[in-house]
């Protein structure tokens, strides 16, 4: 960059955080994860009523977030070129389209369909937080971020609470209902949605999906380890998710195999509910903990110590699941459920924080698109191996996303004190070699 750009006043960023901005953000992630936590409590059902068995149930959700691997850097790369308003507008506008078709599947080929486009459409939450990271300072980012966790927590009581509702009026009425919340977000996008990035940043590359960005980061010891992190803790805690409630049926609700339809029907009915309890225990603590204690807890111990405690923390509500299940007692199972959203509360908005202080400012939606990228590989690795698992041991899941879970605790370990240093000010590495 030359000298006279660095000087230049960025006339698409406010001069303070905007926190305006930040709430239309918030509405529009958490609009966004209600319509997708329409689906939880009716998929696996919905799925079932095609003759669907676990594993190719734990493939549906693997569909959706393969689409978000695949095409979550693309949409940050775009954002980083034309803007992130529009991005918005365009990516919200095309996950409305496969919730719509979701409702009118026939088909699995046709679910399979809907979900890889609702996941086309949905993978721009990389967007969202490059939005964030454009108007907030580096101190402020951790708080940042976690509105957008805590959106994603909303997203996991309000969703799955009005679907489990309207699942009981028809499977297909949760998508409907979703379709419509996203034509609603897209016209608050349309309205109110500014554009935050740099006028002056120009992207680094010409191609769409963010090579260089994945180069300078395999090259960058901190980024590998925050990337790793990225995809271990993901696919740990998806992998769990897509087979809690197969797992919750098959311990609290044994009369589902009875060969009678009509107890079948009622059986999943009440697999769904006890299930929808379990992810609104989940959502509530997550919005606690990332809405209201990240930012505190940043402050105080600082997002290095949050990414080596929290996988920590996740990995015994995992490996505990086993354990409840041969209890057979729910409440612990709602114990259980509040370690994995602790765990997953800390861990999530401070490498995401941390990644986004390791990029520079014009690779911000091309890092942080990566960053959501291998989150979105890790649950699609997870849920791939999670069915299969199951059908072999209804605990293994749980086992192995906990173990492999407590590992990347060691990985945390071996983060840099100065992550970002060398790329927000790229004379700091000079001045340091300096140094006495």
């Amino acid at each position: 960059m030359s000298q006279s750009s660095n000087t230049e006043v960025p006339s698409a960023v406010p001069a303070k955080p905007s926190r305006n901005t930040l709430m239309i953000v918030f509405m529009t992630v958490l609009i966004d994860l209600i319509g997708f936590g329409l689906i939880i409590p009716i998929q696996a059902l919905y799925a079932k009523e095609f003759g669907a068995r676990p594993a190719l149930i734990t493939l549906l959700g693997a569909s959706y977030s393969l689409m978000q691997f695949l095409f979550m850097p693309m949409w940050g790369r775009i954002s980083d070129r034309i803007g992130r308003r529009p991005v918005i507008l365009m990516s919200v506008a095309i996950g409305g389209i496969g919730y719509l078709l979701f409702g009118f599947a026939g088909s699995i080929p046709v679910l399979f369909l809907s979900r890889m486009l609702a996941g086309f459409g949905n993978a721009n939450i990389g967007v969202a937080q490059a939005i964030v990271a454009d108007t907030t300072t580096a101190e402020q980012r951790a708080r940042g971020m976690g509105l957008i966790g805590a959106a994603f927590g909303i997203g996991f009581v309000v969703g799955p609470a009005i679907g489990g509702v309207l699942g009981q009026i028809s499977l297909a009425t949760p998508a409907y209902a979703a379709a419509g919340l996203a034509a609603v977000n897209w016209g608050l996008a349309w309205f109110l949605l500014p554009e935050t990035r740099r006028k002056d940043a120009a992207p680094t590359a010409r191609r769409l999906i963010p090579l260089d960005a994945l180069k300078v980061a395999l090259r960058d010891g901190t980024m590998a380890r925050l990337l790793l992190l990225s995809f271990v803790v993901t696919a740990g805690f998806s992998a769990m998710e897509q087979v809690f409630s197969l797992f919750i049926e098959r311990i609290w609700v044994p009369e589902a195999l009875s060969p009678l339809v009509a107890v079948q029907i009622a059986a999943h009915k009440h697999a769904a509910m006890l299930t929808t309890y379990a992810m609104i225990t989940v959502g509530v603590t997550m919005v606690l903990v990332q809405g209201g204690l990240i930012g505190p807890l940043a402050r105080r111990f600082g997002e290095i110590k949050l990414v080596r405690v929290g996988p920590i923390v996740m990995a015994l509500g995992l490996l505990s699941l086993p354990l409840v299940g041969d209890s057979g007692s729910f409440a612990l199972l709602l114990g259980s459920s509040v370690l994995l959203a602790v765990g997953s509360g800390m861990t999530t908005p401070a490498l995401t924080s941390l990644l986004s202080r390791s990029a520079h400012a014009d690779q911000q939606g091309a890092m942080l698109g990566l960053g959501q990228s291998m989150s979105a590989l890790g649950r699609v690795a997870g849920p791939a191996m999670a069915g299969l698992m199951f059908e072999f041991s209804i605990g293994l899941p749980f086992l192995v996303g906990g173990t492999l879970t407590a590992l990347a605790a060691l990985v945390a370990f071996g983060i840099s004190g100065h992550v970002g240093a060398n790329m927000r000010d790229p004379t700091a590495h000079e001045l340091r070699s300096r140094e006495p």
